[in-house]
């Protein structure tokens, strides 16, 4: 069996006084990524009475947190996936929305549903919305990145998604900060690097329809402008070679475009694209590969921003610019986990986006008035509030 740390256990005390509460209000619990949220998630739905439904955002961490709760020697539990080819009910059962979402009566019996990853139910609309509206069940979720856009004619803003109209979660019933774990040696210390190109110049970048990033357009215009190509190339270069610092375990370089990925696949040599036109089985093979030091650069285009887990990562190298707060944190957090080989974890910027969020363990959660939460980073609010662009 398991032994909970100290903040994990608070966290699933929190979660089952909730479920166990007379409350009709659905809630919420942010943890940071690398704290260990598939622990807590397992601790919590084998304590509850009753059935409980855990939903994961995709068949790959379904797969691994379902293992995982396995592993725990918990057995009353089952897997109801169309992708993972299993529909079983259990006491505790994991699923997709996707699979179950025609079918809400098999799951009428329930008492408690675990959204992990629960930014990403949308409060207006979508197959989240319209499942719950059908069980009459307590729902709690739980993520590392608690906001989501919301776009209007007044422009855009990141919203706590407790703030949000309509709301799918009122309450937060459990946080811990980024900088208690780092503090307490549960997540590797990061040294950030702004390296932008001294021609880089952000007012060339425009905002897309959505208003929720900068456009392909504007950022592929001041690319070719400042030939950021080839400056890409010279950086991963240097870090293939350090200095100092010693030689790193694995360079992982976040790309907006194929066009990037394939420049340096060219010119570095034993450099791999990761992309979403990967087929499963090479990615495992190439990410396996990575891992074993085989394959010392790995060339991302947006993927492999959640649920890819290797604490010896100590290198990310940040090629492209985001307005969002989100995928800053998610691709920072790949390197954030500790391992005993691992003195720190580097993050090289070379778009202007450690100026834009700063360093991920000076995010915190404020709660200025009650029941009114934010994210802030150092005195400057980033989440309910009109975006700057």
């Amino acid at each position: 069996m398991f032994k909970l740390r100290e903040y994990q256990q608070q966290a699933s005390d929190r979660a089952v006084n909730f479920f166990n509460s007379k409350t009709n209000k659905n809630s919420i619990i942010v943890l940071p990524t690398g704290s260990g949220k598939s622990l807590v998630i397992a601790d919590i739905a084998n304590r509850l009475d009753g059935h409980t439904l855990v939903f994961q955002p995709s068949k790959e961490i379904l797969e691994q947190n379902f293992h995982k709760l396995c592993s725990y020697g918990i057995l009353d539990c089952s897997v109801y996936s169309a992708s993972f080819n299993s529909k079983h009910i259990s006491r505790i059962t994991f699923a997709t929305i996707g699979s179950v979402r025609n079918n809400p009566e098999l799951f009428s019996h329930f008492k408690n549903i675990i959204v992990d990853e629960c930014h990403l139910v949308n409060p207006k609309e979508g197959m989240y919305k319209t499942f719950f509206e059908v069980l009459n069940c307590k729902i709690l979720g739980l993520t590392a990145t608690p906001y989501r856009l919301s776009s209007s004619s007044f422009g855009s803003m990141l919203k706590f998604i407790t703030r949000t109209r309509p709301r799918v979660f009122s309450d937060l019933i459990y946080n811990v900060q980024i900088s208690t774990l780092l503090d307490m040696g549960f997540l590797s210390k990061l040294n950030y690097y702004s390296m932008k190109p001294v021609a880089w110049n952000e007012a060339n970048l425009f905002t897309n329809s959505t208003g929720a990033d900068f456009s392909d357009k504007s950022i592929q215009a001041e690319y070719k402008r400042i030939d950021f190509y080839s400056y890409l190339i010279e950086i991963v270069n240097r870090l293939m070679n350090p200095k100092q610092g010693g030689k790193r375990k694995g360079i992982l370089v976040f790309t907006r475009f194929l066009e990037e990925a394939e420049r340096l696949t060219k010119y570095i040599d034993g450099c791999v694209i990761v992309s979403g036109d990967t087929s499963k089985k090479e990615r495992e093979q190439i990410l396996s590969d990575f891992k074993a030091g085989l394959i010392p650069v790995v060339a991302n285009v947006g993927v492999l921003t959640t649920g890819f887990d290797y604490p010896e990562l100590d290198t990310i190298v940040m090629a492209r610019p985001t307005m969002s707060l989100a995928l800053y944190y998610q691709i920072v957090g790949r390197a954030i986990r500790p391992h005993p080989n691992k003195e720190s974890g580097w993050i090289i910027d070379l778009c202007g986006n450690i100026d834009r969020f700063g360093k991920v363990e000076d995010l915190k959660l404020t709660e200025p008035k009650a029941g009114l939460w934010q994210v802030e980073n150092k005195g400057k609010q980033l989440t309910n509030i009109l975006f700057n662009n």
